[in-house]
């Protein structure tokens, strides 16, 4: 028996034979086939097929009509006013069936359902390269266009992306919007503030596979794993000499250049890398900050009371290849293998004359 107000019989769109409920979702349906468009937009002055949502506000024309009674946030659609508002509930009804995450809304957990799986369903026409997220193809595609649309007011660099650009403009002022529940301590990024969470709980989840060692962060990982290989993905240009971190080649330009941003406030002495100028000022002061808990004697540089602590230790981690003396110091065994080599680096100017 059917309800009352049904339709009685199905109707069929006779290109695709897809079968439908009512005569005007039928009406609807047949337009995309025959291209009728019967509605406009005066905001952008183009036509909208029929059933087209032509009432919602057009997001051209249009400001943020739609406001959270909570946050006050506003948006332009009804819709993603109601995906927000999810956010300020504890309500995450919808669970993955694979690592038991939950979420706010479907839309989301469909979203997430492709990590663990390999859909890569967004797919770049100019390279094939596929994502699995239609965000992330967007991002690509600048990689191609070289676009950089977004720049900071007050250096100047430019972004792909506005995320970067609201996440670099925390360099140029105090805002430090992320803060840690256990020890106040605020960050100007979240992933530092989730780096940090993790002294507190001492939980260290990424591992190295070869020798076991653990971090707090994947990226420390990435970068721990190139000492087991060869590889060294950054190299300079104008020596050709590579480098594993990224950073440590911005650095070794400088020798190239001959920048040195780091100056000392006291003697105007500038270096290229900041820890030699944190080194360099403990000349200018009586502080001894690092003390030996065997003998308590202190030192103005850790590498120093490393050093020391090797005659406590006995420890001679550095031999000879050729008659397997050893040695505390690496720099102890470069100074000893001469004496196999022959090796004499050093001259007297005096004698040169």
């Amino acid at each position: 028996m059917q309800s009352e107000g049904c339709e009685s019989d199905a109707v069929s769109c006779d290109v695709p034979n897809t079968a439908l409920r009512r005569h005007d979702t039928l009406k609807n349906h047949q337009n995309i086939h025959s291209g009728q468009r019967l509605l406009s937009c005066e905001v952008r002055k183009t036509s909208l097929k029929q059933g087209s949502p032509l009432e919602t506000p057009c997001s051209l024309g249009s400001e943020h009509q739609f406001s959270c009674d909570i946050c006050k946030k506003s948006f332009k659609h009804q819709y993603t006013l109601k995906l927000h508002v999810l956010t300020h509930s504890a309500e995450r009804p919808f669970s993955c069936d694979v690592c038991n995450k939950s979420f706010h809304h479907l839309c989301y957990l469909k979203t997430h359902v492709r990590i663990h799986g390999s859909e890569r369903p967004y797919i770049c026409e100019m390279c094939n390269k596929s994502f699995k997220y239609n965000q992330a193809l967007k991002w690509h595609l600048s990689t191609h266009s070289g676009e950089r649309p977004f720049s900071c007011d007050v250096c100047k660099k430019s972004f792909r992306w506005r995320s970067r650009l609201t996440v670099h403009v925390r360099v140029h002022s105090s805002e430090r919007p992320f803060s840690c529940e256990v020890c106040n301590k605020s960050f100007k990024y979240n992933h530092v503030l989730k780096s940090h969470l993790c002294t507190h709980s001492g939980e260290r989840p990424f591992s190295c596979d070869v020798c076991k060692k653990s971090f707090r962060r994947r990226s420390h990982l990435t970068v721990h794993v190139r000492i087991h290989s060869s590889e060294r993905p950054f190299s300079c240009e104008v020596c050709n000499k590579s480098f594993r971190l990224r950073y440590a080649l911005k650095v070794h330009l400088r020798t190239h250049s001959g920048e040195h941003p780091f100056s000392c406030d006291v003697c105007n002495k500038s270096f290229s890398h900041l820890r030699y100028l944190k080194s360099h000022v403990c000349i200018h002061s009586s502080k001894h900050s690092f003390t030996c808990e065997v003998c308590n004697k202190s030192f103005k540089w850790k590498s120093i009371l490393n050093m020391h602590l090797s005659t406590h230790s006995g420890q001679r981690a550095f031999s000879c290849d050729v008659c397997n003396k050893s040695f505390s110091l690496l720099r102890y065994l470069k100074c000893h293998v001469r004496i196999h080599s022959g090796e004499r680096p050093l001259s007297c100017e005096v004698e040169e004359m």
